[in-house]
């Protein structure tokens, strides 16, 4: 089964976050999932230990250097999907999950200074390419947008990665408060109480586009790698 690798050198980027966003959303869709939480400073296994996570999502974090590789293959023998939340700068631990990724998700943000993390990233990636001789497909997610508003730097940077040939979502993860909310109270993002957190449906359709776009560039991967072994 697939496995989403979130990574990026840079701590604050919005792994954990988008991590989540991703997982509920299949987790609701009627896919189980498996969260590996290897973020030293547990997130995401905060978030599972509140309320209203779903029944179809697990969350393992009891992983190491050592193991990470052998929790994400034993993740795959019972789960639609597994997602991989990984610590904010480069290690071995890394390095050894994105070489079993389908799908190496970078979340930045839209500044200079991010985007040339982002850059870190992907260069991992490719060595890990190089390393195992397999084809691991990437893409940076630009996270914390606004959106009502496409700043020209944020233009700018979109249009340098397009230059170098780097797949970019043409989903943002906006900047909202039900994202925040999710690590504060829970569950999901339809598990919220309106009368505590504003614009719900708003982040819904934010994060199912997300989803769906995920899902969309794991098919075009697989595909792709078909294509390289015929």
């Amino acid at each position: 089964m697939p496995t989403i690798v979130f990574a990026s050198p840079k701590g604050g980027a919005g792994k954990s976050t988008s991590a989540v966003l991703l997982a509920t959303q299949l987790a609701e869709a009627g896919k189980k999932v498996v969260i590996i939480d290897a973020d030293p400073n547990r997130p995401v296994s905060r978030w599972a230990k509140r309320p209203g996570k779903p029944d179809q999502l697990t969350v393992l974090d009891d992983v190491t250097e050592e193991t990470i590789i052998r929790t994400i293959e034993g993740a795959k023998t019972t789960a639609h999907f597994v997602v991989v939340d990984l610590e904010g700068t480069a290690s071995m631990m890394v390095a050894y999950a994105i070489s079993r990724a389908d799908l190496v998700v970078i979340p930045t943000q839209g500044s200079q200074l991010d985007a040339a993390e982002a850059v870190k990233a992907i260069r991992l990636v490719r060595k890990q390419e190089e390393a195992f001789r397999l084809s691991i497909p990437a893409a940076v997610l630009f996270t914390r947008t606004n959106a009502a508003i496409r700043p020209r730097s944020l233009q700018s940077i979109e249009a340098e990665f397009s230059r170098a040939g780097v797949t970019v979502f043409d989903v943002r993860v906006h900047e909202r408060e039900a994202y925040r909310a999710l690590f504060s109270f829970g569950g999901t993002l339809a598990s919220l109480d309106p009368a505590q957190v504003p614009n719900i449906p708003a982040a819904v359709e934010n994060a199912r586009a997300f989803a769906a776009e995920a899902v969309t560039l794991l098919k075009a991967g697989r595909a792709q790698q078909i294509q390289e072994v015929a």
